[in-house]
């Protein structure tokens, strides 16, 4: 073992295989998709849309939408970190999923 190495307890060969395993790419993918939400959160949030919901939060287990705003609980999720333009295409939905079309 050289410097770091002896001080870390790894070779270059466990990092190697470590980096190779499916668990070691998952992890890789989920740290990925934490750091897009932080980016995102430190763009500041949009708040000049206001949210649709009245309030009664229940999910349909048939289409995983609230049956009091009819968002879809993923739009639920990521409302505070839409933009302006996402959240109103969100709205655009709702009218069409209250009447049951969708």
């Amino acid at each position: 073992m050289k410097g770091n190495d002896r001080l870390s307890g790894s070779s270059a060969a466990g990092r190697e295989r470590r980096a190779e395993s499916p668990d070691h790419k998952v992890g890789e993918e989920r740290a990925a998709r934490r750091e897009r939400r932080r980016a995102k959160l430190r763009q500041g949030l949009d708040n000049s849309v206001p949210s649709p919901c009245i309030t009664v939060c229940q999910v349909d287990p048939k289409n995983d939408c609230c049956i009091g705003c009819h968002r879809h609980i993923d739009e639920i999720r990521d409302w505070p970190i839409l933009s302006a333009d996402e959240k109103r295409a969100v709205l655009a939905l709702l009218p069409q999923r209250k009447a049951g079309q969708s």
